[in-house]
């Protein structure tokens, strides 16, 4: 059961489009007080002249690590790039619990995050607290966790798709190809040339071709689901729009499995689940039909190339692909209904 007092909570890396998230969520949750907000870059500034959306909201100007009072927190949300949380989540008082929307402690191995992150892991001890955040299919685990990871958002696309039928060995573990598209949010917030209005606007531009940070995260998931190894294609692309996550998964049956079987595991397997939703044959998932929300919808396709099917999920990247997710983790770890906070629907359009 939930406490009747307020957790106490500080989002760490608050000046970010996910902190920013982050804070708009929480704020409406009723067993949530937000005690503290950290943003380094921006300390001394007030929340309406980092955000004059959330201008409206009496919160504390935000704040560095070090001014924070951490006897007044229970729980740590953080939004901080990666490479750089590992550390700050460090620093924090073991009692504290930690909700981390960074990619730092998702990877269960420290030799693959230097390998995709191109650094060490400076607190490679904490993994083995960390449980990887995907709440649908880790709910167990997250309610005990000290330490939360959740999911990027193409990950957290692809794997709502896709770990139900492997799982069920209803789809081949090679020869997959995901072709990802999502708005310029998910870039951050930092100016970089590719995400200005004039570079990203009227265009569509793939990136990390091949070696995408996302795509070990993908793997280590899939794998673990079927077994043995996975290996994937996978292609992210820069829409020009600010929200938003469409993933395009292309599979090989395996045996003599249909695409209504995969659509059946799929119904099976999310049957309960209040932000998964398996849309109607025929309907196709977008983005603007989850907006704002933390729901993904998914649909299913036979493909026209024989023994082939198209599975296709929609996010918001920054609410189930972040904040959204991280507060639906955060329900389960102190105890509140899962949906608290989180039943706002789609805008449209």
């Amino acid at each position: 059961m939930a406490t009747t007092k307020p957790i106490r909570a500080a989002v760490l890396g608050a000046s970010g489009y996910t902190g920013a998230d982050m804070i708009r969520l929480a704020t409406l949750h009723p067993g949530i007080k937000i005690t503290a907000l950290i943003a380094k870059g921006h300390a001394g500034q007030s929340l309406a002249q980092v955000f004059p959306h959330l201008a409206s909201l009496d919160l504390p100007k935000l704040v560095t690590p070090d001014e924070v009072n951490w006897n007044d927190v229970d729980v740590v949300f953080c939004g901080l790039p990666h490479g750089t949380a590992h550390a700050e989540i460090a620093k924090l008082p073991d009692r504290l619990k930690v909700v981390d929307m960074s990619a730092d402690f998702r990877l269960r191995d420290p030799k693959a995050y230097a390998e995709w992150y191109g650094a060490e892991h400076s607190a490679p001890a904490l993994l083995k607290d960390a449980v990887y955040g995907l709440t649908e299919h880790y709910r167990d685990k997250i309610k005990t966790a000290r330490i939360v990871a959740c999911p990027g958002c193409y990950p957290t696309a692809v794997l709502l798709a896709l770990l139900p039928p492997v799982k069920a060995k209803l789809i081949a573990g090679e020869d997959i190809i995901i072709d990802a598209k999502s708005g310029v949010s998910g870039a951050g917030r930092t100016l970089k040339q590719n995400i200005l209005f004039s570079e990203a606007g009227e265009g569509l531009s793939p990136y990390g071709i091949g070696n995408h940070r996302h795509l070990p995260e993908i793997e280590q998931e899939l794998s673990l689901a079927r077994g043995a190894g996975v290996t994937i294609n996978f292609t992210p692309h820069l829409a020009p729009m600010s929200r938003g996550e469409l993933c395009t998964c292309y599979v090989r049956f395996a045996g003599k499995a249909t695409a209504s079987d995969l659509r059946g595991e799929l119904a099976k397997a999310y049957a309960t689940e209040p932000f998964v939703r398996v849309v109607e044959g025929g309907v196709t998932p977008a983005t603007q039909h989850v907006r704002g929300s933390n729901f993904c919808h998914i649909g299913v396709f036979a493909d026209r190339l024989s023994g082939r099917a198209i599975v296709v999920s929609a996010i918001d990247n920054l609410v189930k692909g972040s904040a959204g997710q991280a507060l639906q983790n955060f329900n389960l770890m102190f105890g509140f209904g899962e949906t608290t906070g989180l039943k706002q629907l789609p805008l449209f359009p």
